[in-house]
């Protein structure tokens, strides 16, 4: 399972400040950007491990207001190759921080984005901007490929 100090609603990413500790909301549409903190004013470092998907209304927001592509991992508790590929995943997620956003979408616990978005097989990774999916790959690929595969869309 995947950890992250970053929440996500409707409106954007929820992170508290790593020196303060003070919750602060990074807008989806100003993704990219530099924010600072609310209270401290801090820089807030951008995501840079994947996130998880908790329910479908906030993953559309996600895909449709994100300023970043977003990079989808559809992927399953128990299957194998989706295991393999998240160390991968987690890899393109920290290397590409600021560039894009990582998202992972568990099939199991949100089978009505797996059913909407015609998922057959896992893992499949799909790339999203502006609500609109714009490339998918099903099946494992090293770090390198993913990031070749989201290069296309920056």
């Amino acid at each position: 399972m995947t950890t992250t100090s970053f929440e996500s609603d409707a409106r954007g990413l929820v992170r508290s400040c790593p020196q303060c500790g003070r919750r602060n909301r990074l807008l989806y549409e100003r993704l990219g950007n530099v924010f600072r903190c609310s209270q401290c004013h801090n820089e807030l470092p951008p995501p840079s491990e994947p996130l998880e998907a908790s329910s479908g209304a906030d993953f559309d927001a996600l895909i449709s207001r994100s300023a970043l592509p977003v990079l989808v991992d559809f992927w399953a508790p128990w299957c194998g190759p989706c295991k393999m590929v998240a160390p991968e995943v987690a890899k393109v997620a920290a290397s590409g921080s600021g560039r894009w956003i990582v998202a992972k979408v568990n099939t199991e616990d949100l089978p009505e984005l797996a059913s909407r978005f015609n998922i057959r097989a896992i893992p499949t990774m799909a790339v999203f901007r502006g609500g609109r999916e714009l490339a998918r790959h099903s099946g494992v690929m090293p770090a390198a490929s993913i990031e070749q595969f989201l290069q296309r869309f920056l």
